[in-house]
């Protein structure tokens, strides 16, 4: 028999719930997407979502549109653990309790363990009925970026390269020019990887040698979300004061790290509240990715053509990475491989 506590409607209203939490993703840094609905009496009242970083929390949103009065007795589905401490913003419990909600659904548990569990309390503590973990692992994979770096302090790396079979990312010798190893499609498709992370880094040797832009281009992305952080990691710190990234309309999003370690350089932007990297190279830094363990999933576009060259994708003596849940996409004329690295028991 089930509980009082257990509408079978839940997932219903919050699937819909996750639904606003979507719209609000890549815009909320350094906070999580989430998404709230309002419903009473079987009618949903008021809709609401995290739209960016100071601005109302989703559950806020949703009842400014509705008007604190209308939500007395109503039922509250949220995708994430209301926030109970003070912030940018006030705690959102304060406000629940505060507009007489009723009853609380949640999905995702806070991972930050300096909060998780406080919001139950406090609200049962005032009266309110919570139900905890409704769709609680679909809810949590909407922010995993976010959940890994409160969880680790480190943001979720992606190491991303366009190679030939032989596992080469540059042009040989004998070619002055350089040229494009990877197909159209697969640049198109390398786009939509850097429209999803938060952060794109490269190694100092890629900026003098490339010139990159490490913009998104020919892909069309929300004119509220902004371009990704564009992290350079250099020992010298000798960049080009020509290059793009120091020049170009979007150098105000360009961040230099120097004598740093690259596990250092990931530590500092997870304090800054970046939750997701994109490693696009050179091979020296992926090989540093991968020796030091720092990458969490891969991305390697691989060209149907053996041509030589000197640098390798990963340029390091490293442990073997074996990666889990691996998908084969054919895009183009190339094959992307992408995977989650398997990550060993500290005590393997």
């Amino acid at each position: 028999m089930k509980s009082k506590n257990q509408d079978p409607q839940d997932e219903l209203f919050m699937r819909l719930a996750m639904k606003q939490a979507i719209r609000a993703l890549r815009r909320t840094a350094p906070n999580p997407a989430v998404g709230a609905v309002i419903l009473k009496n079987s009618k949903v009242l008021a809709k609401g979502y995290h739209r960016s970083a100071g601005l109302p929390h989703a559950e806020i949103d949703a009842l400014q549109k509705l008007g604190a009065s209308k939500a007395v007795g109503s039922t509250l589905y949220v995708t994430l653990e209301p926030c109970s401490s003070h912030g940018k913003t006030p705690p959102c419990t304060e406000s629940i309790i505060a507009a007489g909600i009723s009853r609380v659904v949640y999905g995702a548990t806070d991972p930050d363990k300096r909060h998780r569990g406080r919001a139950p309390r406090i609200l049962r503590k005032a009266g309110i009925v919570v139900r905890e973990g409704v769709l609680a692992k679909e809810c949590s994979a909407i922010n995993a970026h976010w959940n890994h770096r409160v969880s680790t302090g480190l943001p979720w790396v992606i190491a991303k390269a366009g190679m030939s079979l032989d596992g080469r990312i540059d042009s040989p010798l004998h070619i002055s020019e350089r040229r494009w190893i990877t197909s159209a499609a697969s640049r198109k498709e390398g786009m939509r990887i850097r429209a999803s992370v938060e952060a794109i880094l490269v190694g100092g040797g890629t900026v003098r040698t490339d010139d990159p832009a490490l913009t998104i281009r020919d892909i069309k992305i929300p004119e509220d979300q902004p371009h990704p952080w564009r992290i350079v990691w250099s020992k010298s710190g000798k960049i080009p004061k020509k290059s793009k990234l120091l020049t170009d309309a979007h150098r105000d999003r360009t961040l230099l790290f120097t004598n740093m370690t690259l596990r250092r350089v990931l530590k500092e932007l997870g304090k800054r509240g970046i939750s997701s990297v994109l490693i696009e190279g050179g091979g020296h830094t992926l090989g540093e990715a991968f020796k030091r363990k720092l990458v969490d999933e891969v991305r390697f576009f691989i060209a149907p053509v053996i041509q030589g060259g000197r640098v390798p994708a990963v340029n390091a003596h490293i442990s073997p990475a074996h990666l889990n849940e691996v998908i084969y996409t054919k895009i183009g004329s190339d094959v992307m491989i992408s995977g989650l690295v398997k990550k060993l028991n500290p005590e393997s």
